[in-house]
């Protein structure tokens, strides 16, 4: 089955508001086995809507649509589904109740423009909206299904999990999609290719498609096959990926929808160890990624940011005379600094980080982006030297990924 998802309103052409409905709808339609064909964004004008429909209906089965469903005069969907399958309105009143229902937990009476939420296209079948005033509606009409949504992301999604999806799959025999992600840290994208790249060339014996979804630092490999025995699809993935490790295992901490501070977490946890951070360049922000992890205080203790040369010297017992001779920016200082702050807050480790984020800042020796990473044990202290871009934000992530992932082959390397 083909869908296409259009989403109504100026808020999104305009920049104002963020898309996030398409990529929920695209991902629950993928876990029923329901392949998305397009994602088109149009205004909040009759003729654009219709031309869209016009246009999906060509490609698409099933056809999903968000927002323009409210009871202001500029939320003209309703109609305009009138106007394209040359219909009238009908009361419905189960429609009703349901707008009933909501103004009454909140306490208020239902005013005429609310009624007229319950005003449906004669053709349309009603998908009650336990959230809102504005039902979902579901057409059925030349072999085509069309599915209107508010555009309140909570109403839905729980349309969707409530309505859409369970009807979609009654009323069609879906195919299973297996998707399995395999998470790279420390390679670049090019040079991963290289490396797997006869690898690669077999999915195509096994029906499996490969894709390359590059982030900052990072590189996600996506593995995705259908079929109709979910336990075959996915003994085929995973053979896939068991000889990926043998290619290029170094580089891969996880898989799906793992992040990397949940991995360091989990490692940090099982092995009821600790971390400490010193943090200058990145400002706090490996700390927060660590922390956003549910349970993190099992085995976070604290950090420091030691933004100035002050702080360093005074909070972390950086010498003076190496901070001075040697600048913020060197491989002594993060060492000590290191050093310092697992001492100070009484860790299995520590990590430690101090650069020119940028943009400015940088000099021909010390260029915008060089930044130094030391983690400390209890045995040791050493130290990596990196050069980023001259990006402030993208800085600021390359080093939190960086330590986070030296840190966790630090953890393994000491299990062997």
């Amino acid at each position: 089955m083909i869908a296409e998802i259009i989403t109504i309103g100026d808020e999104l052409l305009i920049g104002q508001v963020v898309d996030t409905n398409s990529a929920f709808i695209a991902s629950r339609l993928n876990d029923a086995g329901i392949h998305v064909h397009q994602i088109t964004s149009v205004s909040d004008k009759r003729e654009h809507i219709i031309e869209a429909l016009r246009n999906a209906a060509q490609k698409a089965d099933i056809i999903l649509m968000t927002g323009g469903l409210g009871p202001t005069n500029d939320d003209i969907t309703k109609l305009t589904l009138c106007e394209y399958f040359n219909v009238g309105l009908r009361f419905d009143a189960e429609a009703y109740k349901d707008v009933e229902y909501v103004f009454k937990i909140r306490g208020r009476e239902v005013t005429e423009v609310n009624r007229r939420q319950a005003d449906l296209p004669e053709n349309c079948t009603a998908l009650p909206n336990k959230n809102g005033t504005a039902p979902g509606m579901w057409f059925d009409v030349d072999g085509k299904i069309y599915i209107s949504m508010p555009g309140v992301p909570y109403e839905m999604k729980a349309l969707m999990e409530d309505e859409v999806i369970p009807k979609l799959q009654k009323q069609f025999t879906l195919p299973v999609i297996v998707h399995k992600n395999v998470l790279t840290v420390g390679i670049g994208e090019s040079m991963l290719a290289e490396k797997i790249a006869d690898w690669e060339n077999s999915l195509a014996q096994v029906g499996i498609k490969l894709a390359y979804l590059p982030s900052i630092g990072m590189v996600r490999l996506r593995l995705s096959t259908r079929g109709a025995d979910r336990s075959i699809l996915e003994k085929t993935v995973q053979d896939k990926i068991n000889v990926l490790k043998d290619l290029v295992g170094e580089y891969i901490y996880g898989y799906d929808n793992e992040t990397l501070e949940e991995i360091v977490g989990k490692l940090l946890k099982e092995n009821k160890q600790t971390i400490s951070l010193a943090e200058s360049c990145t400002g706090g922000y490996i700390s927060h990624l660590i922390t956003a992890v549910a349970g993190s205080s099992d085995y976070y203790k604290g950090s420091v940011i030691a933004y100035s040369y002050e702080i360093k010297t005074l909070e972390l017992g950086v010498d003076e005379t190496v901070l001075n001779s040697r600048g913020a920016v060197s491989q002594e200082v993060v060492e000590q600094m290191a050093s310092a702050v697992r001492k100070k807050f009484n860790t299995d480790y520590s990590i430690a980080v101090s650069g020119i984020a940028g943009p400015g800042g940088g000099t021909p020796e010390k260029p915008v982006g060089m930044v130094w990473i030391a983690i400390a044990t209890s045995e040791k202290v050493f130290s990596k030297k990196c050069q980023f871009a001259n990006n402030r934000l993208r800085n600021i992530q390359m080093t939190a990924n960086t330590a986070l992932n030296l840190l966790r082959k630090e953890i393994l390397m000491s299990l062997k």
